[in-house]
């Protein structure tokens, strides 16, 4: 059985050794500090990445269709909940404009 540690133990530099690693880090011409503005313009990466938000996201819900309107939507394609997110909104739109 292998004597490695499921957990191995980081060992933090000596002040010395910080001063030391530090100094060369500072004299690297490719390696210079963040500046304030820098570290202050910088966000979390989780912020920048992915889809942006939607100003009006969509909700989640549970709805049972007939077989045969989920089979004309399937049949249309890539996007077939989206056409029926628009045909729903259509009909929303004529609606409401009668009350």
């Amino acid at each position: 059985m292998s004597k490695v540690s499921k957990h191995p133990s980081i060992v933090m530099p000596s002040v010395d050794e910080d001063k030391a690693i530090t100094a060369a880090a500072k004299s690297d011409s490719d390696a210079q500090p963040l500046t304030p503005t820098q570290l202050k313009a910088m966000v979390p990466l989780k912020a920048v990445r992915g889809r942006p938000k939607s100003e009006n996201p969509k909700q989640l819900v549970s709805v049972r269709y007939s077989r045969e309107v989920i089979e004309y939507f399937k049949s249309t394609g890539e996007g077939w909940q989206s056409r029926m997110d628009g045909v729903l909104l259509q009909y929303v739109a004529r609606h409401s404009r009668r009350a």
